[in-house]
């Protein structure tokens, strides 16, 4: 029995696209919806008025990294460009042939550990675009570009960064950090996220005419909100009953009434390069953002679909618009090598029409 037989891309392909029918969507993937150009040049990733991004430019033709089972790890080139690998090696190839004899009750736990693996690259190269979006969304307060939108992945001792606000204009005009202690919002007593909130809209609406209508929020920035006194006496001034238990629909419906902001709480996480598990969207901020796409999450041609789409002796398919799976056979030792590979960069041209505010 051939292994391609039973274990090539497209079958990565369509066990992923099962999984992933059942799977809730990364928020940025609504804000940021995906296309896909031939390669990826940075003059087509743009942020506010047309402007490119910049960015700290690395090295290509780099070895993929292999990832076991127990780890992760990431190799990135230049231009925002990933790859891992697993192996498939003899042993479990000896395993998986095991699936000729019907009556072998491990036939069918060897297969799906071997898809299993396969699914992992595939969910670890979706993490990547995500990490991005949220990091636009949420600006670094300090450092020598305060407030400013940019992206910084770091990996196997390199890092690579790219700013989408190099003139500064952004962190000047569409970022606020509350440094007094009794404003901030952990001080459930003094602060007046109203107000705050407010603010930012006016801010956005001077600039540009037009008026935010979401506010995306961690849940631990929700409970700040949730137990604050401002808060809960909008609430009590709608509500004729003495006492109000305050909840999150509560907290929602009254920043709706006054401000005409709905409020998405995101709280998805991931694990990041070391394995520690962290939000993609941080704690402490409150981003006001426009109905509708701030921009795009733009695929570029990986090696691997370039190259070697056409090769009798490699099976590649592109799932999730622009992310590469490639299946291929070594002799010596004989080993099924498994590469998913993507270059990816979101633009951000609505960037003008957000506001974020650093809120503790």
């Amino acid at each position: 029995m051939n292994i391609r037989d039973l274990y090539g891309s497209k079958a990565v392909a369509i066990v992923h696209n099962e999984a992933a029918s059942n799977k809730i969507a990364y928020l940025g993937a609504g804000l940021f919806p995906v296309d896909k150009k031939m390669g990826l040049d940075l003059k087509w990733i743009k942020t506010s008025n047309g402007l490119p991004v910049s960015l700290m430019p690395s090295n290509f033709d780099a070895v993929s990294t292999l990832r076991t089972r127990e780890g992760f790890k990431m190799d990135e080139t230049e231009m925002a460009f990933f790859r891992e690998s697993m192996l498939l090696k003899e042993a479990d190839r000896q395993e998986i042939l095991r699936v000729q004899e019907a009556s072998d009750p491990y036939a069918q736990d060897v297969i799906k550990r071997v898809y299993n693996d396969a699914e992992t690259l595939i969910e670890g190269a979706l993490v990547v675009p995500e990490r991005m979006r949220m990091q636009l969304l949420t600006p670094p307060a300090t450092g020598s570009a305060a407030g400013s939108p940019q992206i910084s992945i770091q990996a196997n001792g390199v890092t690579y960064a790219y700013n989408y606000d190099p003139t500064g204009d952004y962190a000047a005009n569409h970022f606020m950090e509350i440094t007094t202690s009794t404003l901030k919002w952990d001080d459930h007593a003094n602060s007046d996220p109203i107000s705050d909130i407010q603010a930012g809209i006016d801010k956005v609406e001077d600039a540009t005419g037009n008026k935010p209508e979401l506010m995306v929020v961690s849940p631990a920035t929700m409970k700040h909100l949730r137990l604050n006194d401002n808060i809960k006496a909008a609430v009590l001034a709608q509500n004729p009953t003495a006492n109000v238990v305050m909840n999150d629909a509560k907290v929602k419906q009254v920043i709706k009434d006054i401000l005409a902001i709905d409020i998405v709480v995101y709280g998805k996480k991931f694990k990041n390069e070391a394995g520690v598990a962290q939000q993609f969207f941080a704690d402490g901020y409150a981003t006001l953002v426009p109905s509708g796409a701030l921009g795009k999450t733009w695929f570029g041609t990986t090696p691997e679909e370039a190259d070697l789409l056409s090769k009798a002796d490699v099976d590649v398919t592109i799932v999730e618009t622009g992310v590469a799976v490639a299946v291929s056979t070594s002799n010596d030792p004989v080993q099924t090598k498994t590469t998913v590979s993507e270059i990816v960069l979101p633009s951000y041209e609505r960037m003008d029409e957000t506001f974020v505010i650093k809120c503790y």
